[in-house]
């Protein structure tokens, strides 16, 4: 049923049944999403908990994954994936969009759109992919004040602090942030861009207790791990950022081509999805229903007086 009627909304706060997962035994495992749409699926597929990415985010505009979007541009896209999905969202804070205060007016934002969790970065703009080069670092005491910030300025929202220092500064480095970063206030903790399994079991084993989050984006710096071997690296959390996304524009791209070169999509239609299982994904004839529940016709009786 979609999410319309007050009965069918969650009863707690997105960031307390995010909290709520977390402390259950396992891996929690989250694939990114677009869209309202893409949240569905994934919804329909068997997750509970949904990521949304920086860099879907930007490059569904047209834009690179620069910190050049807005905090009211991510917002669209959080109450459209929360609202479709009703799934507790974590949502990529770059780097919390200014200083402290900017960072309250973030975490403000987000929650009031419908958010579950935030991870902030200590990066410094422009940012860049944690898997890029040659990216710039804030001083941990500058990080640890946004995170201060940000966990001051939240109701239930889960705060995860990520560091992109272990390819400059190594798993010594990284860990020590990461500690600043806890005793300022965050949740959880994203070591980014780690490259090989003896790097996020290090990782893990430094910080014993901490609940981690490992990234499995694809082309990056990180090989392919399953999330049960996350889990027993000593992870919490995995995101797919960006291969939904990806997957759907090699798609789109591929339509293009065929519709260029033959004049029309005929020869594309066992690829696509059919009216019939998008009006079931989105539950059209149930919002129908719901509709005709509502507006009951009245049929005038005789004729009104003058």
């Amino acid at each position: 049923m979609p999410y319309l009627v007050a009965s069918d909304l969650p009863k707690e706060s997105a960031g307390a049944r995010f909290r709520a997962l977390l402390g259950r035994p396992g891996i929690l495992p989250m694939p990114g999403t677009h869209n309202g749409l893409a949240a569905l699926q994934a919804k329909k597929a068997g997750f509970e908990a949904i990521y949304l990415s920086g860099a879907a985010m930007s490059a569904s505009m047209g834009l690179p994954d620069l910190g050049v979007i807005t905090v009211d541009e991510v917002c669209f896209f959080i109450r459209q994936v929360t609202r479709a999905s009703g799934l507790p969202l974590l949502v990529d804070g770059d780097t919390g969009y200014g200083e402290a205060l900017n960072v309250m007016h973030m975490v403000r934002a987000f929650e009031e759109a419908g958010a579950g969790a935030v991870h902030i970065e200590d990066q410094l703009l422009p940012k860049k992919c944690g898997h890029l080069n040659d990216k710039k670092l804030a001083e941990p005491h500058d990080m640890a004040a946004k995170v201060h910030a940000a966990a001051k300025a939240r109701r239930d929202l889960v705060i995860v602090a990520r560091t992109d220092a272990a390819a400059s500064e190594g798993i010594d480095g990284a860990v020590a942030r990461a500690r600043r970063y806890l005793e300022a206030g965050a949740d959880a903790i994203f070591p980014e861009a780690l490259i090989n399994a003896e790097m996020f079991r290090a990782f893990a084993q430094a910080m014993p207790g901490v609940k981690l989050l490992a990234n499995m984006t694809e082309f990056g710096r990180t090989p392919f791990f399953t999330a049960s071997e996350f889990e027993a690296m000593g992870y919490r959390m995995v995101i797919w950022p960006v291969s939904a996304f990806r997957v759907a524009n090699k798609a789109q791209a591929k339509l293009y081509a065929a519709i260029k070169r033959d004049g029309g999509a005929q020869n594309m239609i066992g690829e696509m999805q059919t009216r019939a299982e998008l009006y079931e994904t989105i539950g059209y004839h149930q919002y129908e229903a719901l509709d005709a529940s509502i507006v009951q016709t009245v049929v005038p009786q005789g004729m009104p007086q003058r």
